[in-house]
């Protein structure tokens, strides 16, 4: 792939990461980098870039997605907090995020939707009333 091409990729990805999350993922972008700088291109230009940036669903649509699926994960805490805040950055209310955590219970189990619900309180909380 040419360079052009792939620091046009990574300037797309950032565009959409200010669009969700940017003081998060600037933090994320940190630890990787410090760690693997190759991966922390890879996730904004995979994730940021190539899937969410596509026009077919709005943003909003794919970070209740990306709740949904974390939640049912529940072994991904600090990405979950950061899609909390990502989520209300781009207009989820709390009482969406709280009814799509309640339904995890159904399909996730009760304990994933409880350590949801928490993280969720955490933001909540650090966002005020």
């Amino acid at each position: 792939m040419p360079e052009t091409e792939d620091g046009e990729r990574l300037q797309r990805g950032w565009e959409t990461v200010r669009q969700i999350n940017a003081p998060a993922a600037q933090r994320q972008w940190d630890e990787l980098t410090a760690i693997f700088p190759d991966f922390a291109r890879y996730v904004v230009q995979s994730a940021y870039c190539d899937v969410l940036s596509r026009p077919a669903l709005p943003l909003r649509e794919r970070e209740i997605a990306t709740l949904a699926a974390l939640a049912a994960l529940g072994n991904a805490p600090s990405q979950l907090k950061a899609h909390v805040e990502g989520a209300l950055n781009v207009g989820v209310t709390r009482e969406e995020i709280c009814e799509l955590f309640m339904q995890m219970a159904v399909y996730a189990g009760v304990p994933a939707a409880i350590n949801a619900m928490k993280i969720a309180g955490e933001v909540f909380a650090q966002r005020g009333a």
